[in-house]
């Protein structure tokens, strides 16, 4: 593994990502934050602040989901249906180099856009004078970047051997079930049917838990809800070592395909 090599594939395409106009989201951003801020006061009197730093964060969310879905499926998969991974593979570059690159190319747009996010999100709650727990939220954040770093990965594994269409779909269903499979667990055990616990248990331990890296009501509703720093750090961990395996699993589907 060359570390050169890594980092100019990373660079490129970071660099891609912010010439795709990317950034403007964060302009989207705070208009909806200045629209919020501005309508919510009028329909909910005397809880604005919760519901504006709940919307806030929801935002961040959906926009670094977006990000993370159409442009992680498509990093490999244009790469593939241009024809230009041909180029890309006969330079000494190795197909572990190549996805490596790739993931922390886009992991390094997210957490500047989602950096960007918070600089708006903050600005605009100091200018209104909401008050709002600022270690909490940048703990949600963290752990929210970690999320869609994890994305990444998966967007990257089903983009290696589907189309874009399907990698999009596929990617979206595990954000969905993975934010749900701690809920499918409690179905199971009050089901009864074997089979439906066995797939339920499988299924969890499989799909990732997402759940696991959402503070989001936490960081709204309270610092104290939030859990200990060995639990945090657990939880960290976890997706750090999900994202390896994925990356790991990606690089050898990649490796067995005929160009």
């Amino acid at each position: 593994m060359h570390l050169g090599r890594i980092w100019v594939v990373a660079r490129n395409v970071f660099l891609e990502a912010i010439r795709d106009r990317i950034l403007y989201l964060v302009a989207l951003f705070a208009a909806l934050m200045v629209l919020a801020t501005v309508l919510i006061p009028e329909i909910a009197a005397g809880t604005e602040g919760k519901i504006i730093l709940d919307v806030g964060l929801a935002g961040i969310n959906v926009l670094s989901l977006v990000i993370t879905i159409f442009i992680g499926t498509g990093l490999i998969n244009k790469e593939i249906e241009k024809k230009t991974v041909l180029v890309l593979i006969a330079k000494p570059v190795s197909r572990f180099e190549f996805i490596l690159g790739k993931h922390l190319g886009l992991s390094g747009v997210l957490a500047t856009v989602i950096a960007a996010f918070t600089g708006v999100f903050f600005a605009v709650l100091l200018m209104q004078g909401i008050a709002f727990p600022a270690g909490a939220i940048l703990v949600a954040l963290l752990f929210m970047l970690l999320e869609m770093i994890l994305l990444v990965a998966v967007a990257l594994l089903f983009g290696v051997f589907t189309s874009s269409l399907l990698a999009t779909l596929l990617t979206f269903a595990i954000f969905l079930v993975g934010h749900l499979s701690q809920d499918i667990v409690r179905v199971g055990r009050v089901v009864d049917s074997e089979n439906f616990q066995r797939s339920a248990r499988w299924m969890y331990l499989v799909l990732p838990d997402l759940e696991r890296l959402n503070f989001k009501n936490e960081a709204i509703y309270g610092a104290t809800l939030l859990p200990g720093v060995g639990e945090l750090v657990v939880n960290a961990l976890y997706a750090l070592i999900y994202t390896a395996l994925l990356i790991i699993i990606a690089t050898n589907i990649f490796a067995r395909r005929q160009f």
